[in-house]
């Protein structure tokens, strides 16, 4: 299965909770509890369809019952399955709000100055807790850099026309000006 074309990473199931075979659950959808409203679900390895009956959010966790998993060796035995839905399921990103877009959308893209020098191209993009980062690849070659994902840094992204502008922060810019000064 090609993930990247097809599938979109909407989830993770963690650790057992209970005795019953519910689960936590990482839901990586807006509206976390949404992640039960896509149907059937497929493992990473595309072979296995997870079908989640119902979602509680509690204060500290998303817990989830799994069709067909009624005690805690067969919850356990799911611990860190990816969960991935069919893009076709999902909003289409072309009727996405202004500032929203799906990350696979997002990698891949050149990565390029407010003058439409090339920069590089979108590498991945984080969230380690606050807020999102962009990691680019520089045309030069070399290591990649994150830069922080905001309206101020990233203020267009065109992905009918594959691009992203970035205005690199001071500190960026001078390591990517040429070496010849």
């Amino acid at each position: 299965m090609d993930k990247d074309a097809d599938q979109i990473l909407v989830g993770e199931i963690g650790a057992a909770q209970g005795l019953k075979g519910e689960v936590r659950l990482r839901s990586y959808t807006q509206t976390p509890a949404d992640i039960a409203a896509y149907g059937p679900l497929q493992d990473e390895t595309g072979t296995r369809e997870i079908e989640i009956e119902r979602v509680r959010v509690t204060p500290k966790a998303i817990i989830a019952r799994i069709k067909g998993v009624t005690t805690r060796e067969a919850a356990e035995a799911l611990n860190r399955t990816k969960l991935y839905a069919s893009s076709a399921k999902l909003r289409p990103a072309e009727k996405a709000e202004d500032g929203e877009w799906y990350v696979a959308d997002l990698v891949g893209l050149a990565a390029v100055d407010a003058d439409g020098a090339a920069l590089g191209a979108i590498a991945g993009v984080y969230n380690f807790g606050a807020s999102d980062i962009i990691e680019i690849a520089p045309v030069s070659g070399g290591a990649t850099f994150l830069v922080a994902f905001t309206e101020t840094t990233v203020p267009e992204v065109d992905i009918a026309a594959g691009r992203i502008v970035v205005v690199l922060p001071e500190e960026l810019k001078d390591e990517e000006e040429p070496e010849n000064k």
